[in-house]
């Protein structure tokens, strides 16, 4: 079964083009991987400093996978000093 999800993430000020740079090479990395259909980073338009990702999984073992890769692990050293708190992640379903 598909996974749909979305990551709300946001920046401390300071670290915004740092965080930004990880981000991007998340999604360089992501696309490359079997199991996933669409990921996509959006930036706020009226707070520069929070980003959006919606990923699109063909199936739970392929997310469980990309959550270990050291790209993801890269982001996940950020959280606790760069970031304004903890990433906002819902997992949905299409109705």
């Amino acid at each position: 079964m598909k996974i749909y999800l979305t990551a709300i993430i946001k920046a401390k000020e300071k670290y915004r083009a740092e965080v930004l740079e990880v981000l991007q090479n998340m999604v360089k990395e992501t696309q490359k991987e079997e199991a996933v259909e669409l990921y996509t980073l959006h930036q706020g338009t009226e707070d520069k400093n929070q980003f959006v990702f919606y990923e699109i999984w063909k199936n739970e073992e392929g997310l469980e996978k990309h959550n270990q890769q050291p790209y993801i692990q890269a982001f996940g050293d950020l959280i606790d000093k760069k970031l304004q708190e903890k990433p906002q992640i819902y997992l949905t379903n299409i109705i």
